[in-house]
């Protein structure tokens, strides 16, 4: 199993490189790519979401924090 992300930050990177990502979610990993302030919890779910979706690792315990 993959290691999970323990960065947000990281994992919207990631998935900014997903080539079947949408504009809609392109939008907002570009968003939170370089965004310092610790993600609400609607941002960190749908970020779950997303890395689920396209194959990603999870995002780590605690990950939603930076």
């Amino acid at each position: 199993m993959a290691k999970p992300f323990n960065r947000f930050s990281d994992a919207a990177r990631a998935l900014l490189a997903v080539e079947s990502l949408s504009e809609k979610e392109g939008q907002f990993c570009g968003g939170l790519a370089y965004r310092a302030a610790p993600l609400s919890d609607k941002q960190a779910n749908w970020l779950r979401i997303l890395l689920d979706r396209h194959g990603l690792p999870a995002l780590a315990e605690g990950g939603a924090h930076g």
